[in-house]
């Protein structure tokens, strides 16, 4: 698939690969209201997994899934292996919502859910500047708003865009 013909796909349709090695899509979260998070687990936003796991587990039942991709584009923060970090999620943060490998973000090798969620055209375009920034995708797998590193995942402004998000 050409880099052209992969970004006029759904964001649903974009290959990506679990922490565990296993090829699949967000196709599975079609109709959900979904947070995508870059994480990355030696940066001072790391806490930030507790948060989101209460979110997910606060959240999930009425719709929301929350996605992470850990990245290393961010002062190297990133650096362990899929197992390492599925470890470090597991045993530090009882990390239980979806985790994917480690993706680029930024630059010319951005992936393509990326560079549809953050690149030219979207209403939340512009690269990411740190980890743990968060995009709130709407049922309809669009980017409905964007929240920096600075946001806690459980502040009162991303809980109300989930709850408006998960109402439409």
């Amino acid at each position: 698939m050409t880099l052209a013909s992969s970004l006029s796909a759904s964001i649903f349709e974009h290959k990506i690969t679990t922490l565990e090695g296993q090829e699949t899509t967000l196709a599975e979260h079609k109709g959900n209201v979904i947070l995508i998070v870059n994480v990355a687990s030696k940066c001072g936003f790391t806490k930030q997994y507790k948060g989101l796991e209460e979110l997910y587990q606060k959240h999930k039942d009425q719709g929301l899934v929350i996605c992470g991709f850990p990245c290393n584009q961010f002062g190297g923060q990133e650096p362990g292996s899929a197992e390492e970090i599925r470890q470090f999620c597991s045993t530090k943060y009882n990390v239980t919502f979806p985790m994917y490998s480690k993706t680029q973000v930024n630059g010319k090798d951005r992936h393509p859910i990326f560079e549809e969620l953050i690149g030219k055209g979207s209403p939340v375009a512009g690269n990411i500047k740190w980890n743990f920034t968060k995009i709130l995708i709407g049922k309809d797998g669009k980017a409905v708003e964007r929240f920096g590193s600075l946001t806690s995942p459980t502040s009162k402004k991303v809980i109300k865009e989930i709850d408006d998000a998960l109402k439409q």
